[in-house]
Order: C-alpha cells, then structure tokens, then sequence
C-alpha cells in the first residue's frame, strides 16, 4: 500500500472549518449559482451568454471543491486530544523557537488542510513540523531550507486550542 501524499490529520478546529465550508457551499452557494444560469439560460442564446458561461463555469468550481471536501472529510482523522506524554512536540502542539540570533518564532503543528502562515499554523508534512516531531524543550533543531539550514532551540511546547500558547481552553 503506498503512502499518502498528505497526512490525513486535522484538529477538531480544522474539521469544524471544513464541514461548515462543504455545507455553505451545498446549501448557499450552488443553489444561488444554479439559480442564476438557470435565469441566464433563459434569457436566450447560451454561445453568448456571458452569465450563463460565467455561472457555468462556477458551478463546475462549485461542484470540484464539494467533491473534494466530501472526500477529504471521509478520509480524515480528527486528533482531539493531548498526547500522553506533553512534554514532547506532537500534531496540535504550539512550540515556541528562538534562532541564533535570539529571534522567537512561534508555531502550531496542525493538519496540511490548516496550513495557515498568518495564524502560524504549520503542516505536518513541512521540513519544520517534521523536525521538531518528538523533540522536547531546550532541544536544539536543524531544519533543512531552501537557503540552507538553520537551527532553533524549543523554548515552549503547549498544548490546546487557543491562539496564544499558554492560554488553554
């Protein structure tokens, strides 16, 4: 059996996002869209149409992105709880870094469907993330980048939901 190309990995947070996604786009949006090439279509020539190929061509979006969802979400193991051992960077751990020159950099290990550098939220599947899976605070870290590597020190590993390590729910 081959190997996955993307861990099947989510938090409870990430599922909630997509199934409410898959259900806004099944019940809101591809019944609006239907609605409108259905009213474009009959206003006539359809070759010209520019609604009509426009909401056609949504539609075809629309339907690519449900089928997707539908069977991510089917595929997906949802990890909702601490790992025994929390002393110990794991999926869902937030991790606190410093790099050599004292600078902090802070990152939660989340599923590759999270993926979200704004929120600091790093995939499973990075150079990074696979790095600091299992190392422990005041571990030193290379990681393997494009411009060669670099190395951190873990400083913090928290674990839950919240944004801000240290504030659990």
């Amino acid at each position: 059996m081959s190997k996955p190309l993307v861990s099947p990995y989510i938090t409870p947070e990430g599922h909630e996002r997509l199934r409410e996604e898959l259900s806004y786009l099944w019940k809101v949006k591809r019944p609006r869209v239907t609605q409108a090439v259905a009213e474009a279509a009959a206003m006539g020539d359809r070759s010209e149409n520019a609604e009509y190929l426009y909401g056609k061509k949504q539609l075809r979006q629309i339907d690519s992105r449900i089928h997707f969802l539908s069977k991510r979400l089917k595929e997906q193991i949802v990890v909702d709880r601490t790992p025994g051992d929390t002393s110990k960077i794991f999926f869902g751990a937030w991790v606190e870094l410093e790099d050599g020159e004292g600078n902090m950099q802070r990152y939660r290990i989340v599923g590759p469907d999270e993926f979200d550098p704004g929120k600091g939220y790093i995939s499973i599947d990075s150079p990074m993330a696979k790095a600091l899976l299992g190392r422990t605070e005041g571990d030193e870290v290379v990681v393997r980048k494009p411009g060669g590597a670099a190395t951190f020190v873990v400083t913090v590993i928290r674990y839950g939901s919240s944004e801000v390590p240290g504030d659990e729910e």
